[in-house]
């Protein structure tokens, strides 16, 4: 055996502490090591120093490692894992969790997603760069809290006290492993390494890695996958998320260790096959004949009725705040009650409970709408397609009373038809509709909009080009025409009545 092992390592404060680290496990087999720190950020630098026998063995943070080594490099060991958890750094108290005006920091995609799945009213930004530079951006911010790798930071001495572990966020796959690489003629330090190899923490990245690679998708999809050994079962927990967390596949699965080869492309496959080809073709924007953006997200069942040839991203331009409303609103019997959509309704539930809401009359808006009132509230008197039918009727009807409007704070048809005809209007705002602007470099054949307010947070930061407009509703389809030269209307005033004209407007077949 050679008298001393080069390690090499790349010249951060953690990849040297990583190479320290492997260095006491040499030092525990009565071997001598000496660390070589190559100034630079690029880890093929590491396979170039391999190659010209500049170090004897290269430190690696498996994370950061791709599947393919260079052409006589082979992995040689992998270290028992640090840590998987990720873990949210605050200032003051833990009380910001339940703010709704938070503002969290995240380093990728996958904690971006979990954390929006977790606390959806939260305002997550991106931040990146080495730990110590990450930790002052932090502490330079007016952010709430920042998520970092735990094992990182505790590698670094760095884990203050303020902190949270993310104990329900699933880790990147290969999170806290070390990984060590050498050239394959170097049978000593092949046979070296062995000897600090972690069987368990190998097997367990095995499957991790091999349900990341059965996606075939690069770090743009958020991911999250850990496995670990419990008696004498491997168990996996693997998850796919859309960009803001809003959807959600998981898998929770264990094995035999005599059964763990395939686990995770098993895993992986079963995600595919539940609407996980579908979430990562809308992500990472696959080649198709027709590409749509939809300006609201879509539940799986609504896209899964677009064709095959039709591609589609979707973003929430429109966001939905409940206002609180005063108890004596609802404190006496309200003889007319006037609702348009669900958000009033949801405000309304978010506000009282249900035997609150003594109504005398309901009057509704669609079909839907009619069925989550009387599900949650009590029986509907009369219902109409839109809320311009609805105001005809009412008018029609000449309601002697006045009647209450439970609304939001858009420009409302359904008001001004009623003050038109000197209906005496009670309007009450329940909710608040905030836009959320996003500009879209992509070239789409057509967008979707299902309200004004969607057109003009579209119009913010968008233009229309040749795109075409598939709209719900008059109102909504009148904005359109405002800025798009062709606008389609849908026959019904459903979010699947526009997702079947769009299949039939581009596929002629369908």
């Amino acid at each position: 055996m050679q008298k001393r092992i080069k390690i090499g390592s790349l010249s951060g404060e953690l990849t040297l502490r990583r190479a320290n680290f492997v260095a006491s496990q040499f030092h525990d087999l009565g071997v001598e090591t000496e660390i070589i720190a190559i100034d630079s950020s690029d880890y093929k630098s590491l396979d170039s120093a391999l190659l010209k026998g500049e170090i004897d063995i290269a430190v690696h943070a498996m994370i950061d490692l791709s599947n393919q080594l260079p052409e006589k490099i082979v992995k040689v060991a992998v270290l028992k894992r640090a840590g998987s958890l990720d873990v949210v750094l605050f200032k003051g108290t833990e009380e910001f969790l339940s703010s709704r005006n938070a503002v969290i920091a995240a380093p990728n995609v996958r904690t971006k997603a979990q954390w929006l799945h977790q606390y959806p009213e939260h305002t997550v930004v991106d931040f990146e760069g080495d730990i110590e530079t990450c930790l002052q951006k932090f502490e330079d911010s007016d952010w709430n809290g920042a998520i970092f790798p735990q094992s990182d930071l505790q590698r670094l001495k760095l884990l203050p006290k303020d902190h949270v572990k993310l104990d329900w966020m699933i880790s990147e796959p290969t999170q806290g492993v070390t990984m060590l690489t050498a050239l394959e003629t170097s049978d000593e330090i092949l046979t070296l390494c062995k000897k600090i190899n972690h069987t368990e923490t190998e097997i367990c990245t095995h499957i991790e890695r091999d349900f990341l690679n059965t996606f075939n998708c690069d770090n743009s999809v958020p991911i999250g996958a850990l496995a670990y050994i419990k008696d004498t079962k491997i168990v996996f927990k693997g998850v796919l998320f859309s960009l803001d967390g809003a959807r959600k596949i998981e898998i929770d699965k264990s094995s035999y260790m005599v059964e763990h080869d395939d686990l995770g492309q098993k895993c992986a496959e079963d995600i595919l096959s539940r609407g996980g080809k579908r979430l990562i073709a809308e992500i990472t924007g696959g080649e198709k004949k027709v590409n749509v953006l939809s300006t609201k997200q879509l539940a799986t069942s609504q896209t899964d009725l677009f064709a095959d040839e039709i591609g589609f991203k979707m973003s929430d331009f429109v966001a939905i705040r409940y206002n609180r409303l005063k108890p004596s609103i609802v404190k006496n019997t309200i003889e007319n009650v006037v609702i348009s959509n669900k958000n009033a309704v949801e405000a309304l539930l978010q506000n009282f409970s249900p035997v609150e809401l003594d109504f005398a009359n309901i009057y509704c808006a669609g079909r839907r709408v009619k069925r989550l009132i009387e599900k949650k509230i009590g029986k509907v008197t009369h219902v109409e397609n839109s809320a311009k039918e609805l105001a005809d009727f009412i008018v029609r009807m000449r309601i002697n009373e006045a009647v209450t409007y439970f609304c939001g704070n858009e420009e409302d048809e359904l008001k001004e038809i009623l003050t038109k005809n000197e209906i005496e209007v009670a309007t009450i705002e329940a909710y608040r509709i905030v836009l959320n602007k996003r500009k879209f470099d992509d070239d789409f054949d057509a967008v979707l909009f299902y309200d004004v307010s969607s057109v003009q947070s579209f119009m913010e930061d968008n233009q229309p080009k040749k795109t075409i407009a598939f709209c719900i509703g008059q109102a909504t389809t009148d904005e359109a025409k405002k800025y798009f030269t062709k606008v389609e209307i849908s026959k019904m005033p459903t979010i699947e009545s526009v997702l079947k004209s769009v299949n039939q407007y581009f596929v002629k077949d369908k």
